[in-house]
């Protein structure tokens, strides 16, 4: 594995039992959850530079931060809180991302592009520019999850506020231009590696 030279980009996921596990008596709490993911990655002597460590629990990010810096420089937060709260309330919540020292933030795709209702163009999203004035660096996720572009549907979810002008599969590179040109991500997480790779490769890009 190591001699690859490979980038890792682990998640580690919320349980879905009380914590600590298996009792409040043990010491299996969720830091120490969150440690073990890394231990792997110590013991396997995988740089800290090769690993990028994620989470959606805000705490698991707070963790890293402090206790293993070297691998909290690139932990990254996936946040997809404004499918259950108000965009607002996500938006505001960068600013305390922010000062807290989180570097990366991995919001779903629509929190990231709009359509400008003079032009018809996609464009970077309220939330996308306050990431880029705060100096937080983008993910994104996750590109190739929808079904056929073409088939009256824009797309789904992952295509949410911009539908109407996705109306056949060579469009998902209209979205991926934005992200790359105009957001500035950083890296496009996508089910099929080989859109993002064609676009990148066209346009000398190394993410």
């Amino acid at each position: 594995m190591d001699e690859l030279g490979l980038q890792f980009t682990p998640e580690l996921k919320t349980p879905e039992v009380a914590m600590p596990f298996p009792d409040p008596s043990s010491s299996f709490t969720q830091s120490a959850y969150a440690q073990v993911m890394l231990d792997e990655f110590k013991a396997a002597e995988i740089h800290p530079s090769r690993v990028w460590p994620q989470s959606f629990l805000y705490a698991d990010v707070l963790y890293w931060l402090k206790a293993e810096p070297s691998f909290g420089r690139q932990a990254i937060l996936l946040d997809e809180s404004a499918d259950t709260g108000p965009v607002g309330e996500s938006i505001k919540n960068l600013t305390r991302y922010a000062k807290d020292g989180v570097k990366i933030i991995a919001p779903t795709l629509p929190y990231l592009v709009t359509v400008n209702n003079k032009t018809g163009e996609i464009i970077p999203s309220e939330y996308a520019n306050k990431t880029k004035e705060l100096g937080l660096q983008i993910i994104t996720w996750t590109l190739e999850r929808s079904g056929w572009l073409g088939d009256g549907s824009g797309g789904g979810y992952y295509f949410e506020g911009v539908k109407n002008e996705i109306k056949r599969e060579g469009d998902v590179y209209k979205l991926l231009h934005v992200l790359a040109n105009d957001v500035g991500v950083k890296g496009v997480f996508s089910d099929w590696s080989g859109t993002v790779t064609f676009y990148a490769n066209c346009l000398g890009l190394v993410w």
